[in-house]
């Protein structure tokens, strides 16, 4: 076996996990936009806070606190870093679970500086407790603390200096009204299309060193699922399968053949996508299938497929929701290449 055959077969048995280690979130974070002409996509949303912060600006203000919501790997960290930087201000980054104890909460809103802004990543995932406190931070720029316990406890009211809130949420319906009502711009990010893709993964594979030829890009940016998180690290990987085959330009073929390797089909289905479809096409055939039931087939826990896979899947039109559970479409069987016993295929 020759040197390069021995090197693509250890490539092979590599695992490329959905949470990046710290230098895949380096990099990561390497490719990110740093000024609102600098983000590709979600042009509705960009013109409004270009409304937003401009009129801040303006004003000699902070800007309202802002909401965004969507998929995971849409922008929305990139886009507070940009909203910190649009104000010349500082960002302070924290998350929903971080924030676990009101005191945690205060010792953090108590330590910014005028004008800061303050991102909370999972911002759904706050306890009542915490939200508590937030609300007059919010409102009316004040901390409301308890000193002391029973008969000798007493309040005391610290004001706070101007900041926005930068909260992300993926689960939009699970934050609480009074909290989604405090915030002045609330925007939804969209999955992105193929061409918006192209032009990230073109700019990230300057970003890279990777030289890609003809379409590359695009057959890259064809299997990201709609998300440019995931569109960035299939350029790393197929970087990497281009450095250790010995390719220098990332053309068409070289695209295919890395992906291939790392179980990304033209769909953007990985292994255990195929697996989910297997399952409803083989196992169950044609037969609705329980969400419990389809996880511990699968080896997955329930929130891991109806939070990562299933989405999706429901959004190419290969699986479906019944009222009696999940079933595979004719997409699905085409796509597997597997002839369906009996019918009633959806």
């Amino acid at each position: 076996m020759s040197r390069r055959e021995i090197d693509v077969e250890q490539l092979t048995r590599s695992v490329v996990l959905p949470v990046a280690d710290d230098q895949e979130r380096r990099a990561e974070v390497s490719l990110r936009p740093t000024t609102l002409n600098d983000f590709v996509g979600q042009r509705e949303l960009v013109r409004h806070l270009e409304i937003v912060l401009g009129s801040a600006k303006a004003r000699h203000q902070t800007a309202d606190h802002l909401l965004f919501a969507g998929p995971p790997g849409l922008g929305k960290t990139s886009l507070a870093s940009i909203v910190a930087g649009e104000m010349g201000a500082g960002l302070r980054i924290t998350s929903g679970p971080v924030l676990s104890r009101p005191g945690d909460l205060a010792a953090l809103l108590t330590d910014l500086q005028d004008g800061d802004v303050l991102f909370v990543d999972e911002i759904h995932r706050l306890s009542r407790a915490v939200e508590e406190v937030l609300y007059p931070a919010m409102e009316d720029r004040r901390l409301d603390v308890m000193i002391g316990r029973g008969p000798s406890a007493r309040a005391i009211r610290l004001d706070l200096p101007n900041f926005t809130l930068v909260g992300a949420t993926t689960r939009t319906g699970l934050v609480a009204a009074p909290l989604r009502d405090r915030f002045g711009f609330v925007g939804q990010l969209d999955l992105y299309d193929v061409e918006e893709l192209t032009v990230i993964v073109t700019r990230s594979a300057g970003l890279l060193d990777v030289t890609l030829a003809g379409i590359a890009a695009k057959v890259i940016a064809g299997r990201s699922r709609g998300t440019p998180r995931i569109a960035n690290r299939l350029l790393r990987r197929v970087r990497d399968f281009a450095a250790v085959a010995g390719h220098r330009t990332v053309d068409e073929s070289v695209a295919v053949e890395a992906l291939a390797l790392f179980g990304v089909d033209e769909y953007g289905l990985d292994k255990i996508d195929r697996r989910i479809l297997t399952l409803l096409c083989q196992q169950f055939a044609s037969q609705p299938v329980g969400l419990t039931t389809l996880a511990h087939a699968c080896g997955e826990e329930t929130s891991t497929i109806e939070d990562a896979y299933e989405p999706y899947l429901l959004r190419e039109g290969l699986l479906i929701r019944t009222p009696r559970g999940r079933v595979a479409t004719e997409r699905a069987y085409q796509h597997l290449g597997i002839t369906p016993r009996g019918g009633g295929l959806l």
